[in-house]
């Protein structure tokens, strides 16, 4: 896996697809990485030029630091695209990742052509919450937080049908850097950018699952009425919408793409 070493911190990337194809950056969530997109990549890389990376802290990208920020977590993006001569790509983020392309979307708005935002928010939880869970995988690890991943990401149904799939993820999750982990819950509590909506001028597809209890339909919703021009789509899923429903998934990501 190529590592771009040039700046803060090392960034690990996979870059598939046609070289004179349209370039898609896929993000990851909290506590996972880019292979949570494999179905996507190969859904998309005959068509698109496909650009996955582990989010700082993650997988095998460098670590946060003391001073992570959505700042930072956008930052990095428009890093590795600038490494790798890319002007302007299509961006799909999913939860912590759509956070981060909200982000690209309000402060470096040039360099997207369209934005998927999956599962996420403008506010994601409190600062409190995240704050606190911040210091339990410092002080215990990721093992408690591992154990309740399931009933965040998937609905019980899935759970039943892929226990294979879920227990892989959690097993990820588990194995997750505790300090890279904290260090972006710590990022995720400080970021807000509900007032800036309106400033997002790309064309914008918002996923929401239907059943998710981490970033809700009144979440999408509220995204949906101040980033001008909006779409909306709710799938039959609750956190990790690109996992449980990957054909429903990848099939809205493609005609958005069109």
């Amino acid at each position: 896996m190529p590592i771009l070493e040039h700046g803060q911190a090392p960034i690990a990337y996979t870059l598939e697809g046609p070289l004179d194809a349209p370039l898609v950056v896929l993000s990851n969530s909290l506590g996972t990485t880019l292979s949570m997109w494999d179905a996507q990549a190969a859904a998309l890389a005959p068509d698109f030029r496909v650009l996955r990376y582990d989010t700082r802290g993650h997988g095998g990208s460098g670590p946060c630091g003391d001073a992570c920020t959505l700042d930072v977590l956008g930052g990095d993006v428009l890093r590795l695209l600038d490494a790798l001569d890319i002007e302007r790509a299509h961006f799909c983020g999913i939860s912590m990742g759509g956070l981060t392309g909200l982000w690209l979307g309000v402060h470096a708005g040039q360099r997207l052509r369209s934005l998927v935002v999956a599962n996420s928010a403008a506010r994601i939880g409190s600062a409190a919450a995240w704050n606190e869970r911040a210091a339990l995988v410092e002080a215990n690890g990721m093992d408690e937080v591992a154990k309740g991943a399931a009933g965040r990401w998937f609905t019980p149904a899935f759970s039943e049908r892929a226990p294979g799939v879920v227990a892989a993820l959690a097993d990820g999750l588990r194995r997750c850097d505790a300090a890279g982990y904290a260090a972006c819950c710590r990022a995720l509590a400080g970021a807000d950018l509900r007032a800036s909506l309106g400033a997002i001028a790309v064309p914008t597809l918002l996923i929401g699952g239907r059943h998710d209890p981490v970033t809700t339909v009144a979440d999408l919703e509220f995204m949906r009425e101040r980033i001008p021009g909006a779409q909306g789509t709710v799938l039959e899923t609750s956190h990790l919408s690109n996992i449980e429903a990957p054909d429903a998934f990848t099939g809205a990501l493609r005609a958005f793409l069109r």
